[in-house]
């Protein structure tokens, strides 16, 4: 292996971090922050969606851009621009500007790790891809188990700004790196950018997350909030209808023609806005309502990363033993009522009950993304599991950023003045937003019911190491 081939997937790992580490890390700085701010912390959720729902409008056009414009170049710009992102996340004074720069963030996020996924591919051969890869997702790993304990070591110790420019030296060490050792790779043909499209699918996308977050802040009178969301539903609805008639769709909706990669992502997208709006929700029932500091709340949710970490391994055999269909049902609703049980979360619970508990969850979240993921691709021919993956990756990010929404609005309909509130206000809010997204996630078994128990056979009856993210 030559000496630039060597460093690729370094290079791909650093981007890897920065990325996966930015999407936990300011969960436990969130009532710092908004206390710095002068908001209700509950507003802070428009910081947290803002950045998933940038990537998932981004991500899309990620492989196109590579194609045309070559992997060295667009990696570089994804770095350049969420470092540059960060940096104005970090001397924001605003929360609009905040959220604003969250978003440019978001665009740089949403081209790094599609577009390092593709140098991967395109730099090793078949014999050597799966240990690379392997290397690679070490980062994706680590990042969410530190981040939620960095942010709080961050904002006891130093500055809530510090985990913003935490992010540029690794970016400027990463920008001169791949601009000098990144291969560049580009299609010979590329085909037309589905512009409309992109319009069609990114501002409904928007419109709907802004009628979310709207709706809970009740800034806006019902006649206008049902106005946006008509309109939001009808760009959706625009462009469902667009990629139907259009040769090259920005996604490709015709597969979810393939049953089980249609159950995957209905599901998918229903469980992951339940387990989505916990990490939103935790630090603010552990730091506002029951008064942790922010590194014992960053501890309190340490055990999740750590479970998803240590049994990785046995998911794999667990999906062989049982089938798709026996443990998505069972999982999901294993972890619809655990989510439901953080409702019981109070001044009087041990500390060790609490970190059980997280533990068992983040075992149960990991089995189901790997589950979920893995469940896309079993029956997608191998020239659409380029879109496949593209549609997964969209579908995952929308999700966890109308998780966040959803997790604010139910607790701001149980929290009479989220601006006076008090502790005990705050707590009895959060327990039950919590009931209401445990239910949600168990509901969304009904949607793994339409699963055959051979479903998926093709895929975990192979003994490759699964995806746990």
């Amino acid at each position: 292996m030559d000496a630039p081939k060597s460093l690729v997937p370094w290079l791909v790992a650093v981007a890897f971090f920065m990325e996966s580490l930015d999407t936990t890390i300011l969960n436990t700085a969130v009532p710092t922050i908004a206390a710095a701010l002068g908001i209700a912390p509950l507003s802070m959720k428009s910081v947290l969606s803002s950045y998933t729902l940038s990537v998932a409008v981004f991500i899309p056009v990620s492989g196109w851009m590579a194609d045309r414009f070559g992997t060295r170049r667009v990696f570089s710009s994804a770095i350049g621009i969420f470092t540059l992102g960060s940096v104005l996340c970090g001397i924001s004074t605003d929360i609009r500007l905040l959220i604003a720069f969250r978003i440019l963030q978001g665009a740089g996020g949403a081209m790094m790790v599609p577009v390092g996924r593709l140098t991967m591919v395109r730099t090793f051969a078949r014999s050597e891809l799966v240990r690379a890869m392997a290397f690679v997702a070490i980062p994706s790993l680590v990042g969410p188990m530190l981040g939620p304990l960095a942010g709080g070591l961050i904002v006891r110790y130093f500055h809530w700004r510090v985990i913003f420019l935490l992010n540029v030296p690794f970016g400027l060490a990463g920008l001169y790196l791949v601009l000098r050792h990144l291969p560049d790779y580009r299609a010979a043909r590329v085909d037309k950018l589905d512009v409309v499209g992109l319009a069609l699918f990114g501002c409904g996308v928007a419109l709907l997350s802004y009628v979310l977050e709207v709706f809970g802040e009740h800034r806006l009178r019902t006649t206008e909030i049902a106005g946006l969301l008509t309109i939001s539903v009808a760009l959706l609805l625009a462009y469902a209808r667009h990629a139907t008639t259009t040769l090259h769709p920005l996604l490709r909706l015709t597969l979810l023609r393939i049953r089980t990669m249609r159950t995957a992502i209905a599901g998918a997208f229903v469980t992951r806005i339940g387990v989505g709006g916990l990490p939103f929700l935790l630090p603010l029932l552990y730091q506002v309502g029951l008064g942790y500091s922010p590194v014992e709340s960053g501890l309190l949710i340490l055990p999740q990363s750590l479970a998803a970490m240590s049994l990785r391994l046995m998911m794999p055999k667990l999906l062989r033993r049982f089938g798709y269909r026996r443990v998505l049902l069972s999982n999901t609703l294993a972890i619809g009522l655990l989510i439901g049980l953080f409702a019981l979360v109070g001044p009087r619970t041990p500390i060790w009950m609490i970190v059980a508990q997280t533990f068992c969850f983040g075992f149960f979240s990991s089995f189901q993304y790997t589950s979920m993921n893995t469940l896309i691709y079993a029956d997608v021919p191998d020239s659409d599991s380029s879109m496949a993956s593209t549609m997964a990756s969209t579908t995952q990010q929308m999700s966890m950023s109308f998780g966040v929404a959803a997790a604010s609005l139910t607790a701001a309909l149980f929290i009479p003045d989220r601006f006076h509130a008090t502790s005990r206000q705050i707590v009895h809010g959060i327990h039950l937003a919590c009931f209401a997204l445990g239910a949600l996630t168990v509901l969304s078994t009904l949607l793994f019911r339409t699963l055959k128990p051979d479903d998926g056979d093709n895929v975990s009856q192979h003994k490759v190491a699964l995806p746990a993210t």
